[in-house]
């Protein structure tokens, strides 16, 4: 029978054999228990290193065969003097801060376009922001119940987002502001006020409805 020996088994006879002989002189951390080498041994008994200096692991390497010439970061640390305790410094609370403001000091009835006096408040709101440290402004607008739920939720939608828009503009992080509508789902008047049909009358007693609320969360300054 003809026996083939190809360059793959014949590497392997020759690094098991290596190994063999290496055994006595090799670190044991680089040899499991049971025989089986974790890295590469040259033929002068130590590990096989590339040309950049790493260590030739084995396929049966486990980091518990890892020895300090080869992974030091593996290796158990020494156990080190315990500094002294140092109290703990309580971090700064977030702070949340709720601000409604009227729909009507934004924008005008049945609109979604800033009014002077809405871009005011925003002013004064995105200074305000910058003397503490912001985590998230949410801005929810809301409708009254005039109109059919489909076009009140788009129109809270709208409002809500040009208040975005605009303290985006005045320098605030687009990432910290989240616009939501509410739509018509969260009225301030009771079910028993502003009763009838649309009128003038009706639509100023459902004033307290169409609102913005946002809500600043950050931390103070110390």
């Amino acid at each position: 029978m003809m026996i083939i020996r190809t360059k793959h088994s014949i590497l392997l006879a020759t690094l098991l054999g290596l190994s063999a002989s290496a055994l006595a002189s090799a670190p044991t951390k680089g040899i499991d228990l049971t025989g089986t080498v974790g890295y590469v041994i040259d033929q002068r008994g130590g590990v096989a290193k590339s040309g950049t200096g790493l260590c030739w692991r084995t396929g049966y390497w486990t980091p518990a065969m890892a020895i300090e010439e080869c992974d030091p970061d593996l290796m158990p640390k020494k156990a080190e003097t315990p500094a002294a305790p140092v109290a703990p410094v309580a971090a700064p609370k977030p702070a949340a801060e709720k601000i409604t403001l009227a729909a009507d000091a934004l924008f005008d009835f049945d609109k979604a376009t800033l009014r002077p006096e809405g871009k005011a408040k925003l002013d004064k709101l995105s200074e305000d922001v910058k003397l503490i440290k912001l985590e998230v402004i949410i801005a929810a607008g809301h409708a009254d119940r005039i109109g059919s739920d489909a076009y009140n939720q788009k129109l809270s939608e709208k409002r809500a987002e040009a208040v975005k828009a605009y303290l985006v503009a005045k320098g605030v992080e687009a990432n910290r502001v989240y616009a939501e509508g509410k739509g018509e789902k969260q009225p301030v008047t009771k079910p028993d006020q502003c009763k009838g049909p649309k009128s003038k009358k009706v639509i100023e007693c459902l004033q307290p409805d169409r609102r913005v609320e946002i809500e600043v969360i950050g931390t103070k300054a110390q």
